[in-house]
């Protein structure tokens, strides 16, 4: 039996990186289009690849203002301000700054590995919705104010969430996995139909045809099949069986709509601001935990603002910026506890 734990894995992350450099090396050597696609094999074939690139971005991006920085300093002659015994002193520790940071950028530069066929950008505005037909027959689904990175390549499929939420209706191709990157997590599928949205603090999954393979910066993969989804933390997955009810809500706004199961109000209001420039606001501590349900057009917030005068004790109160605050009626209160 192999042994596996952190030291195994340790060693995993270590050849990983020792590989990149070998690649590298390779791609800044005049490399041949052959060596381009084994280069692009080798980035594709491993989701924690995926991940090392996505994190080695901040790296190289650190390092390209690290080197601008240096480039705008000037110093008087080496001989004006150290003595000859400081220069020998000083001309090694540059030989040794100078062998880190060539490793560095050697590793860093991982992400300057662009032998993909185009990569496309597409993003909606606030209270818009978009579909997209991509290359190879999926459809893309963006809810409002999100933004996803396409990159196809003869070797793999890649989408990159950026922000927001989107739907993927992916198309079969058992030779280009289908990626999706949403922080630190990856997404694999093919011929699937699954849900991404990135709340503030994780990225929540729903699938709703097939199965997904879910990938974390650290752990083991988590296998995802149709009516379950997943909570998605920097270094944990939970798994979550969703009943066919919650699928629906979750999905409601692919049919423009939004849909409330007894939701705070505090939480609804969250929902319909996703779809409104103007913010609806919470000006009662009092209002956030009263709860409503309903089924409403994601541009119908007055119709979801008049249900919740007319069914629980709360006042709308309109700002000349098009806000809403909701504020407490006693009065209301204490005539539905009468009744």
């Amino acid at each position: 039996m192999q042994a596996s734990g952190p030291g195994s894995n340790s060693a995993d992350r270590d050849s990983i990186e020792a590989q990149a450099a070998r690649l590298l090396a390779r791609l800044n050597s005049d490399p041949s289009p052959q060596d381009e696609a084994e280069i692009c094999d080798w980035v594709e074939s491993d989701p924690r690849h995926a991940i090392a690139f996505a994190r080695a971005e901040a790296a190289w991006d650190a390092a390209e203002r690290l080197k601008s920085a240096a480039a705008d300093i000037t110093l008087p002659p080496m001989a004006e301000i150290v003595s000859e015994e400081q220069q020998r002193r000083l001309s090694r520790n540059i030989m040794i700054a100078a062998a880190i940071a060539i490793l560095f950028f050697i590793i860093a530069a991982i992400v300057t590995i662009r032998t993909f066929n185009g990569v496309d950008r597409y993003q909606t505005a606030i209270g818009e919705l978009r579909d997209v037909k991509l290359d190879d027959g999926t459809v893309l689904h963006l809810n409002s104010d999100s933004e996803a990175e396409v990159r196809f390549t003869a070797h793999g499929r890649k989408v990159r969430l950026f922000k927001g939420e989107a739907s993927f209706d992916v198309s079969a191709d058992e030779a280009r996995p289908f990626d999706v990157e949403a922080r630190s997590a990856v997404i694999r599928s093919s011929d699937t139909a699954f849900n991404v949205r990135m709340r503030p603090s994780i990225v929540e999954l729903t699938v709703t045809k097939g199965k997904v393979i879910v990938y974390c910066s650290k752990g083991k993969p988590h296998a995802v099949a149709a009516g379950g989804g997943a909570v998605i933390q920097p270094r944990t997955v939970s798994l979550t069986r969703l009943g066919p009810k919650l699928v629906d809500q979750r999905i409601a706004w692919r049919a423009q709509m939004v849909e409330l199961d007894g939701e705070t109000v505090e939480q609804a209001a969250g929902e319909f601001n996703r779809y409104r420039a103007a913010p609806i606001l919470i000006g009662d501590s009092r209002v956030s935990a009263l709860r409503i349900g309903g089924r409403f057009p994601i541009g119908g917030s007055q119709e979801f603002l008049s249900v919740l005068q007319l069914s629980l004790p709360i006042r709308a109160v309109h700002g000349e910026d098009g806000s809403v605050m909701l504020l407490y009626r006693d009065e209301v209160a204490k005539a539905l506890a009468v009744n």
